[in-house]
């Protein structure tokens, strides 16, 4: 039986749209001699791709000084670009506020180029706030950093002073968010850090008992402690007590955070409340959500967002050759897994009827490999748009819209 796939259809559609036009080259060369004789006649020539009221990043850097920065834990290195693309200085400074500030201070108004990283956000604003252009490149976007023989910190750092000095776009420069977010957003994080240390300590309970021949009943995480205390066996009992001590603390603290989330969506981010409409989607995740994208202005389309959460295949097309690949796993990791999380509730055996249900049970129908899978997958991808779509709109949801929708249109044409 051929194996099918949820993604095949939605593959094919984004090749199609994303095939480059085929022209003449008859019809290529004379626009290009129709754009020298302009250049000879001293016309200024925008460039084919060229967009309307381009922003100032996309431009070439060709009147100010360029600083491409590599950036390290304890030290980063610069190289410093001049007007003509010369190399003025190269070197290394402090990875810290005060080394950082100082370093800029003495530099004119520059456009400086780093890669995204632990330490970008704050370095970012420091610079910007000394009156320099900061573009922070995507670095997994950019492309031949897996094909260089020659690679270390001062290299890297002249690399990038050169692109965002004459090809800015090929940075494909990212937009950090606001400080309040990023320390909301911390919350969340640590949270997420909890809950796996509890993870692993409560398998490596169940691990330790099954070595002695016992097995311990199922049991939710946070009620694991009070369930399985008395099925321990006696022999080792003394030595796990320190472990279950441990997972009984983590489910207080988890307890906390949930508390704190809970009050921070009620109460400063009241807009959870349109994407919580949606069965399976909790305070924890609709604030993840919330707090990832900032706001549902930065997407044109709602159909983006799958996309920016990595929820979609990744693409490594070659002539005839259209392999299937895993998704990309791009974006934030913590919110694609709690929207994978959503997408097992909606899956599961206490997932309420919509629309996102029976198109995920269609699609386990289908059989083949891990249909389940991809099937999950799917409908988080979906779940993603959907919640895009009721934040932005604010609408009221509707869990059978589309159900009701083929059920008025059969009846019409009845």
């Amino acid at each position: 039986m051929k194996q099918d796939s949820s993604f095949s259809k939605s593959r094919k559609l984004s090749a199609k749209a994303a095939k480059p036009m085929r022209r003449e080259p008859q019809q290529v060369m004379s626009e290009l001699v129709a754009q020298l004789r302009k250049q000879l006649g001293g016309e200024r020539v925008a460039a084919p791709d060229a967009e309307q009221g381009a922003a100032d990043w996309e431009r070439p850097n060709l009147d100010r000084l360029t600083v491409g920065v590599d950036v390290g834990d304890k030290w980063s290195n610069y190289c410093i670009l001049g007007l003509g693309g010369e190399t003025l200085g190269e070197g290394q400074f402090s990875t810290q506020p005060e080394a950082v500030a100082e370093f800029f201070r003495g530099l004119a108004p520059s456009r400086v180029v780093m890669e995204v990283g632990t330490h970008s956000a704050w370095m970012r604003e420091v610079i910007a706030g000394l009156g320099h252009e900061v573009l922070v490149a995507n670095a997994r976007r950019m492309h031949g950093s897996k094909r260089r023989r020659r690679k270390n910190d001062r290299i890297d750092a002249g690399r990038l002073a050169r692109l965002g000095r004459v090809d800015p776009k090929s940075l494909y420069p990212i937009q950090h968010r606001s400080t309040e977010v990023r320390e909301d957003l911390l919350i969340l994080r640590a949270r997420e850090a909890l809950v796996e240390s509890r993870t692993k300590l409560i398998n490596a309970v169940r691990s330790a008992v099954k070595t002695m021949g016992a097995r311990l009943s199922t049991s939710s995480s946070d009620a694991f402690v009070k369930k399985v205390a008395a099925e321990i066996p006696e022999e080792v009992r003394i030595t796990l007590q320190p472990l279950l001590s441990l997972i009984a603390s983590l489910s207080e603290e988890i307890g906390a955070y949930d508390q704190r989330i809970e009050q921070m969506c009620r109460e400063k981010y009241i807009h959870t409340k349109l994407v919580r409409q949606v069965s399976g989607v909790g305070s924890v995740t609709s604030l993840a959500y919330v707090l990832t994208l900032e706001t549902p202005l930065r997407f044109k389309k709602s159909r983006d967002v799958g996309p920016y959460v990595g929820l979609v295949p990744k693409q490594e097309d070659s002539g005839d050759s259209q392999p299937q690949l895993g998704i990309s796993k791009a974006g934030d990791g913590m919110l694609r897994k709690l929207l994978v999380g959503s997408a097992h509730y909606i899956l599961g055996p206490f997932g309420p009827d919509t629309d996102l249900r029976r198109f995920g049970l269609k699609l386990c129908e289908r059989g083949g490999k891990n249909a389940k899978k991809r099937a999950v997958v799917a409908v988080a991808r979906k779940l993603a748009v959907l919640l895009h779509r009721l934040w932005i709109s604010g609408e009221v949801y509707e869990p059978l819209r589309q159900a009701s929708s083929k059920t008025i249109a059969q009846k019409a044409a009845a």
